[in-house]
Formats: structure tokens, sequence, C-alpha cells
């Protein structure tokens, strides 16, 4: 397959890169930087620019994987909030564009979204069926971009949305920033405890994503493990992965006092149970937490 992705450069985008290479797919990445690659099967393709023209060299693509957009990481003020919403409303618009270029449409266009779309619970379990419990800043950025992503099924090509946990990853990402208080001896439960933890080893999104690029799979996809945990439990398997006590909590005035609005992402969750990929015959190669962590950390 030829498969054009933006944002390809990230943390979820380099994994799904890398795999698909492995697996002798061609690759065109959108960029912004002017980068050559030695890879035969890799292109650098530039967009966004005030010339850009990526049609002319996306000719016959298969897929688009859409993963563009300002890091959600960072205090939310009014500044960084307006670059987390534009980024991918700037982005998107312009998928759209160059898909409507091209005289011939690629059968999938796979659109990143995130499990903060189902809003934040201790109670509730949301599936790809489920309608959001509540709405805050996350939220309303998956919505509006899910729903600028769809207009590209005006054009007859199947959208699915990928709806990300939390990624856990060997270096960098979330992972980092959780097990560096264990490795100090001052790990433990932040805020509540209670609040859950959808998480996905990168390697499994990324498989995953290119599960989604293949027919059958359409609309929402919670790209996550199929045993979320609640943030307590997390804890105390990273401390035990680690041979480190979880005996310290974060209280959550101080998380709050630290973080602003972005408090949510630690202090919030939601059970997000992969039901289309589990149902599709997805197959995990880290489904529970310990498995992942101990693949990751040891």
């Amino acid at each position: 397959m030829k498969i054009a992705i933006t944002g390809g450069t990230g943390l979820i985008g380099s994994a799904i890169t890398k795999l698909l290479l492995s697996k002798n797919h061609e690759v065109y990445i959108l960029t912004r930087s002017d980068k050559k690659s030695d890879h035969p099967k890799l292109r650098y393709v530039p967009w966004l620019g005030n010339e850009s023209t990526p049609e002319h060299e996306l000719q016959g693509i298969d897929a688009l994987i859409n993963l563009a957009g300002e890091s959600i990481n960072g205090r939310w003020t009014d500044e960084k909030k307006k670059k987390i919403m534009d980024s991918r409303m700037k982005a998107t618009d312009e998928v759209l564009r160059i898909l409507s270029e091209l005289p011939e449409k690629p059968s999938v266009l796979l659109n990143a979204s995130a499990v903060g779309y189902y809003g934040t619970s201790e109670q509730e379990h949301f599936t790809e069926r489920s309608t959001p419990k509540n709405e805050n800043f996350l939220s309303e950025v998956a919505r509006l971009w899910e729903q600028k992503a769809s207009h590209a099924n005006e054009l007859g090509i199947r959208t699915v949305f990928a709806r990300f946990g939390v990624i856990l990853s060997e270096k960098g990402g979330a992972l980092s920033q959780m097990a560096l208080p264990y490795k100090f001896f001052a790990g433990g439960r932040i805020g509540s405890g209670r609040q859950w933890v959808s998480w996905i080893h990168l390697e499994d999104a990324a498989r995953l994503i290119e599960f989604c690029l293949q027919p059958g799979m359409v609309g929402p996809v919670n790209v996550t493990a199929p045993y979320p945990v609640q943030n307590s439990d997390f804890g105390k398997e990273l401390g035990e992965t680690l041979g480190r006590p979880h005996w310290l909590p974060a209280p959550s005035f101080a998380i709050k006092s630290l973080l602003g609005e972005m408090s949510v992402l630690v202090l919030e969750g939601q059970h997000a149970y992969p039901e289309k990929a589990v149902k599709k015959g997805f197959t995990y190669h880290y489904p529970r937490a310990q498995e992942a962590l101990e693949n990751l950390l040891k």
C-alpha cells in the first residue's frame, strides 16, 4: 500500500512509519521541514507552506493517516488552547483539500482523536457506541476534530476516528513522567486514585492503526488496551515493576496548582473499552498493564 501520514515524525507517527516500512509499504510523510530520506520506501512531502502542493506527489495513495496537531502537553493558557484547537482544524482542512484534489481517492482516511471525547467518569464504561458523559476542553476538541474529518465521507472515503488512550512507550510520552517519582522513591496515587487510565502500549497502538486501514473498520475506534486500570492500581504495578514503593500520594490541590486546567489529564479519566478492535479479532501483544510495563521498563 501507499500510505501518507501527517504528524509522521511524532511519537505515534514514528512508530506507525517504522511498522509500515517493515511490512514493505510505501510511506509519504507530510512535513513542513526540508527533510530527505535515505530509505527507498520513505518520502518526505512538503505541506502547509505557501506554495506547497502535496497532492501532486500523493497520486495513487491507498490511505491517509492524519495525526497532525499541537501537543496537549504544557499549561493550558488561552493561547495554548487556541493552538491545540486551531492546529487540528487547519491541518484537517488541508487534508480535506488534498483529498478533494486527488482524481483517484484513497480508500480510507484515519484521523486521530482521543478517548477524552467521552468526557470523564469514575462509574461509566465507554465503548465506541457511547455518548459523552460530560464535556470539557478535551472532549470539545475531539468532537470538533472528528466532525471536521467526517467531511471525507462526502468524497466517498471510508473514515476512521482513532480515539487514542494514554500511550505507553519506552522513551518520551506519559510513562516517563509517571515513572519519575517512583525512581526517586516518591511514587503513589494521584488525587483520589480512583480515576481510570485507558492506556495502550505504543507497539499495539501502531499495529491497531495498521489494522484499522483494512476494510471493515469505520467510524470511531478506541485505540486502547482491553484492560483499563484505575490510577492507584496502575501506580502499584508501576512501583512493583521498578522495585519501588507505592506510598506517597500527590493531593489533588497540589496537582491543580501545578498544572492548572491541564490537571484533568491526571486527576480525571475514563474507562474506554476497545469493543470494535476486540470484536474484529485484533490480537494485543500487551493486553494488561503489568505486561506492558515489564516490557518497557525492564
